[in-house]
């Protein structure tokens, strides 16, 4: 039985992974880059450079992947391929929109009888290599199109049709402020080992815990491979990067009235590590030496006096005899 034929423009790390992969499996592809791709180029994977010849070359209903940062550049690939498309074909897209915006782009191109599918993709660049785990959102019989190329080309059971346009970017997002709250949890422990008295077996440890404990996971995994690649240590910039699609989360939150303070407070101290020269900081102490008199920068007197200015543990209060004895 015949595959069905898709295109996948932007042909990055993830747009490129899934192109190879979906070729492999026997799906015939045409990807679209900004420039020539021979090094991609076999029998099943074809790269041409404009929105013109991508179309002509796509079979009908034409099913195209975007893999393509978030943003307005998404609107304006839609505005490029809308002339080119017709009623039946699907644009898919496989970046991290925020959810909102893909509901309004599924709205908009359902009045030309376009359908748009909003697929969360998860898994990074290995993932889209070699099976990745797909949220999708968009209607029943777009996706019924596309359900044997999404389940061929996943992790086993790592697809799921999660609801109508939206849901799968959402539950994408949701997805990925897990993944911070997870991050900084681990992040913390790494900190509590490394400060221990006696100096700590990491590597062993990390690899301890992925066998039979609570918190075994694969990103307890990546940070032993990581902690092993950076020899054994962490001496790397203490600086964190992202895409910002969680604080679209956050700002959800907000909205909804709910409660996430782990996602919250993972973003929060994200935005400190890039805080290398913090004003808040020197307002504090400026303040401290206001009203106080404590000084600026490091002191050995109050270093010891923090140490060492409790001698005992916490006082249990004393009960008469009798008191808090039930009769």
């Amino acid at each position: 039985m015949k595959k069905t034929q898709i295109g996948v423009i932007g042909l990055g790390k993830m747009g490129a992974g899934l192109a190879q992969q979906a070729a492999e499996k026997g799906y015939p592809v045409v990807g679209m880059d900004i420039r020539a791709r021979p090094d991609l180029e076999t029998d099943n994977l074809r790269v041409v450079i404009t929105v013109a010849e991508l179309a002509k070359q796509l079979e009908r209903p034409r099913k195209v992947f975007l893999y393509i940062p978030a943003g307005a550049a998404v609107d304006g690939l839609i505005d490029q391929l809308e002339p080119h498309f017709e009623e039946g074909d699907i644009i898919v897209d496989g970046g991290n929109s925020y959810w909102g915006d893909s509901i309004r782009r599924a709205d908009r191109l359902k009045r030309k009888g376009i359908y748009f599918i909003d697929c969360g993709t998860s898994g990074g660049p290995t993932g889209a290599r070699n099976g990745a785990c797909y949220m999708v959102g968009g209607d029943d019989k777009a996706v019924a199109q596309l359900q044997e190329f999404f389940v061929e080309t996943s992790v086993p059971e790592g697809f799921l049709h999660t609801g109508p346009a939206g849901t799968g970017h959402y539950v994408k997002l949701v997805h990925n402020g897990i993944e911070f709250g997870m991050l900084q949890a681990i992040g913390e422990g790494m900190g509590m080992l490394t400060h221990f008295r006696d100096k700590l077996d990491i590597s062993a440890i990390l690899g301890l815990w992925n066998n039979g404990s609570v918190v075994r996971s694969w990103l307890v995994q990546l940070m032993k491979q990581m902690y092993d690649q950076e020899g054994q240590s962490f001496d790397v910039p203490s600086y964190i990067e992202d895409t910002g699609e969680v604080n679209w989360l956050v700002a959800d939150a907000l909205r909804m009235e709910v409660p996430i303070p782990v996602i919250s407070q993972s973003i929060m101290q994200l935005f400190t590590s890039r805080d290398q020269d913090p004003t808040w900081a020197k307002a504090i102490a400026m303040m401290r030496h206001g009203f106080g008199g404590h000084p600026y920068g490091e002191d050995e007197g109050l270093k010891h006096e923090r140490r060492f200015g409790r001698v005992g543990e916490y006082e249990m209060p004393k009960f008469a005899e009798g008191d808090g004895e039930k009769g």
